[in-house]
């Protein structure tokens, strides 16, 4: 209180406020009727909350057909011509930075329409804690293996999470867990998975966020490894951190995760009473009964990691078991119950809500990741439908042209207009560095353009976010205003949907427009003076519809990619004798070899066009559902035609690590009316990266 303060002190205080300069914060308590709070402070840190609101736009609607399932008619409303869902909850899976989905989620429409599922009762997260790691994923080619590299934009994310080290980490999580707190259910909770190199941070951080008072428990999730060789005791355990939104009001289905006795805890309970039940005796006569469930789950959970075989596993070398998320899931949330992952990765806490009845939105930035999360769902829906279990729709959504470019390497202390100038400059730096690589000419005469080569416009995207589809409308409007035929646009990622169904749109309009990919050889300025860079073209796809009786199948003819992660040369020279590797280079997956004499062999594993294909999918009627977006305008919420058509995946085949083979023609699909039909044949190969085509036919 100010009566503790001296004379000196107080005058000492009210100059400086006078002055307009900071009162030093030992003081603070003395003046204020709010005390100071323990805090964690480091550079960086903001407790502003990011309160944008974006429109999530709809890439793809997926829901496996119905047969004989009435008992769905209670979850959701159902189409019983299509046994499709067509009404109630769709789960969410969403491509994007993962604090512009949590703002938009807690702040936009999409709020409404988790309140009216019931809130969001249950968060689980395992950000990127490691900060070692690189993110790469192994992907099966035939018999081999590739690692393949994270993509510009997951390499931009991880410099953002770790370039300052633990402080960029705090900055990082911290943002999001302040908005998943105000997402999160009266009743809800949440699960923040992470390991010794941040467990000590993450606890202080939760405590700030979610308040001490509603921590639950600092779960220890142990499991059997092989075991090196260290200087300190071996490490042998995640750690998991459980916090209420509200302490007391949280769902605990205490039932739901006992585990088993152990044996000579089972054997006391030697006395059966009248009516069947075991107990055993107390010393001063009364009994304790036996739960049948077993004793209540403690926070040690020994759960075996997964194994390099374990038909679990995708691929993703953090990928957690089904196991683990499945107490958390039991315990936390009810059948029906709304659930989410906003690192989704492999996409292991969906799969498992999934099984469990439980309603999800799941978010990931890496693209592949997104794809490996959809094979997953799809086939958990194939067995639901084929044992006539109930499951829902889900779609894939991202925020689009509306998502806003991380700006890297800002400086965060800059004020918001030095931001600007300071983005705007390294914008203008990239574009320069782009344009000599492809060896075009500068110009900013004509919006949106870059720059020209020969009789070409030039479109060069962001370093740290992919292309969207508005940006290359935006591209080709221009070009026809002013009578260019010819545009390139060039990125280091796509908007899903892009290729080739854009060009295709602007043949028809008389110009030609070929998408390429920027290799990451740009920022090498010996390849650029070697004339090595090379621009590859997006993939291309070809497919026959064959229309009969109104009856229609699709079947791939011929799909191609030209991709390079690796230079095959290069990577056999630094092998060892005996050694081998498998690369991307010239548009083919090679497995380099050397022998133990150091004779280098090179074998093409992707000979086959068929090769490259992991996925492809079908829409047989792709005009059939405009999409429609929800904005804020003038504080109201208003619905607008975007122009564009959402996916509906109504076929497809796509490779399993089980099961390799891949159909090549469609499952007949039968219209109703005859018409004139557009066709969308999507395929992902197996870098996760989509193309998609529309085809135009005539059903008579």
């Amino acid at each position: 209180m100010a009566e503790d303060l001296s004379q000196q002190e107080r005058e000492l205080i009210a100059n400086l406020i006078r002055d307009g300069k900071p009162v030093p914060a030992r003081y603070i308590p003395s003046i204020s009727d709010n005390p100071l709070k323990t805090e964690l402070i480091w550079p960086g840190k903001s407790t502003l909350m990011d309160t944008s609101v974006l429109p999530f736009q709809s890439i793809e609607h997926i829901d496996e057909p119905r047969k004989g399932t009435n008992q769905q008619y209670d979850l959701f409303s159902m189409s019983e011509s299509t046994g499709r869902q067509s009404g109630g909850w769709t789960n969410k899976l969403i491509w994007g930075d993962n604090k512009l989905i949590l703002s938009s989620l807690a702040n936009g429409p999409l709020r409404q329409e988790i309140e009216k599922a019931g809130g969001l009762k249950l968060i689980y997260i395992d950000p990127p804690f490691d900060v070692g790691s690189d993110f790469s994923v192994d992907i099966e080619v035939g018999e081999e293996s590739i690692s393949k590299k994270p993509s510009v934009i997951e390499e931009v994310a991880y410099r953002d999470t770790w370039g300052r080290g633990q402080d960029s980490f705090a900055s990082m999580i911290y943002e999001r867990l302040m908005i998943m707190k105000d997402l999160l259910a009266s009743d809800g909770s949440i699960y923040v998975h992470c390991d010794w190199r941040v467990s000590g941070l993450m606890r202080m951080l939760m405590d700030e966020v979610f308040g001490a008072e509603n921590f639950l428990n600092h779960i220890i999730w142990t499991y059997n490894t092989r075991t090196m060789t260290t200087p300190y005791y071996a490490r042998k355990h995640n750690d998991i951190f459980f916090y209420s939104r509200n302490s007391g009001s949280q769902i605990f289905n205490a039932d739901e995760v006992r585990v088993d006795l152990k044996p000579e805890s089972l054997v006391q309970y030697n006395k059966i009473d009248e009516e069947g039940k075991r107990y055993k005796a107390q010393s001063n006569g009364g009994r304790t009964y036996l739960n049948e469930l077993g004793q209540p789950c403690p926070d040690v959970w020994n759960i075996q990691i997964l194994g390099s075989r374990d038909v679990e596993r995708t691929g993703y070398a953090t990928q957690k078991p089904e196991a683990l998320l499945e107490r958390i899931i039991r315990a936390s949330s009810r059948e029906g119950d709304l659930v989410a992952d906003f690192f989704a990765g492999s996409g292991t806490t969906l799969a498992t809500a999934e099984k469990l009845g439980r309603k999800w939105i799941g978010a990931d930035l890496g693209r592949f990741a997104i794809h490996t999360t959809r094979k997953r769902l799809i086939s958990i829906q194939r067995e639901a439908a084929k044992q006539g279990l109930p499951f829902r729709a889900f779609e894939i959504l991202n925020l689009g042209g509306y998502e806003r470019a991380h700006q890297v390497g800002l400086d965060p202390t800059l004020d918001e207009q030095s931001k600007a100038l300071q983005a705007k400059i390294k914008r203008e730096e990239f574009v320069d560095l782009i344009l000599s690589a492809y060896g075009a000419q500068k110009s900013d005469q004509l919006v949106p353009f870059s720059g020209s080569k020969g009789g070409t416009a030039i479109l060069v995207g962001g370093i740290d976010q992919a292309v969207t589809q508005d940006q290359v409308q935006q591209a080709i409007d221009a070009a026809l205003a002013v009578g260019i035929s010819r545009v390139d646009v060039l990125g280091f990622e796509f908007e899903m949907g892009i290729s080739p169904a854009m060009s295709d749109s602007a043949k028809e309009q008389g110009l030609t427009l070929t998408i390429r990919y920027i290799p990451n050889e740009v920022f090498d300025k010996r390849a650029i003076a070697k004339g090595q860079v090379k621009f590859y073209e997006a993939g291309y796809v070809e497919a026959k519809c064959e229309v009969k009786n109104k009856t229609l199948k699709v079947s791939l003819t011929d799909f191609g990619v030209f991709y390079r992660q690796n230079d095959a040369d290069e990577t056999a020279a630094e092998l060892r004798n005996g050694a081998a590797k498998v690369v991307v280079d010239q548009g083919q997956v090679v497995r380099v070899a050397k022998d133990k004499k150091g004779l280098i062999t090179k074998e093409n594993l992707t000979s086959n066009w068929q090769d490259w294909i992991d996925y492809w999918a079908v829409d047989f009627d792709f005009a059939s559902q405009p999409e429609t977006i929800t904005v804020i305008e003038e504080g109201k919420e208003v619905k607008k035609r975007t122009g564009k058509f959402i996916f509906e995946n109504e076929w497809q085949s796509f490779r399993t690590k089980a099961d390799r083979s891949l159909e090549l023609t469609s499952s007949p699909f039968s219209y109703a009316d005859p018409g004139n039909y557009s066709v969308a044949v999507k395929v992902i190969d197996i870098f996760g990266n989509d193309t998609t085509r529309v085809f135009k036919i005539k059903v008579k």
